[in-house]
């Protein structure tokens, strides 16, 4: 089994910013295989299904995201997960927008979602997939990560959220390091 857990903020405020574009991606996951189920557990939004014949569940805490490692740790205790059964799909202000880089493992770059993951799991060693939402040059992170993309920022996120949802299925159905090898070139 495997578990995909999307970074964002809960709310209609918040449902376009940058800071969002993990669950963005994983709303391409869900449209592409189907994923199903639309309740709550976990302190998330919570659905499920089969990507490449794995069973998989998929979160959208809710609980903002610098307060991510809650529903993490409640997700990997009941199903008695390994963190390298868990893929965390999260922005990154490093990234170019429309890249996306996979990881086995890492810091959390600054990134406070991934910080208190790390700090629940007592590991930095687990895969995430980031999406690149550019860097935020002279605004303050915190206000950049928190605005609308830019329609030209737009027309490169689009694909970008698809090869995130095909790289969700590589990883799925190969692994990490052939999901890295395949998506991480591009």
């Amino acid at each position: 089994m495997k578990l995909i857990v999307a970074l964002g903020n809960p709310g209609p405020d918040y449902a376009r910013t940058r800071h969002n574009a993990g669950w963005m991606a994983a709303d391409r996951v869900v449209d592409r295989f189907g994923l199903t189920g639309g309740g709550s557990k976990f302190h998330s939004a919570f659905l499920d299904g089969r990507v490449a014949g794995e069973k998989v569940v998929l979160i959208k805490p809710q609980t903002y995201m610098n307060r991510s490692g809650l529903a993490v740790g409640e997700a990997v205790r009941f199903y008695k997960l390994d963190p390298a059964d868990l893929m965390v799909l999260v922005d990154d202000v490093a990234l170019p927008v429309g890249k996306i880089r996979l990881r086995a493992a890492g810091s959390a770059g600054g990134q406070n979602g991934l910080k208190d993951i790390q700090r629940v799991l007592a590991t930095p060693a687990y895969p995430r997939l980031r999406i690149g939402i550019d860097p935020p040059g002279r605004v303050p992170t915190v206000d950049y990560v928190l605005q609308p993309f830019t329609a030209a920022q737009r027309d490169e996120l689009d694909p970008a959220l698809d090869a995130a949802a095909i790289a969700v299925e590589t990883w799925i159905a190969e692994g990490i390091d052939k999901a890295m090898t395949k998506h991480n070139a591009e």
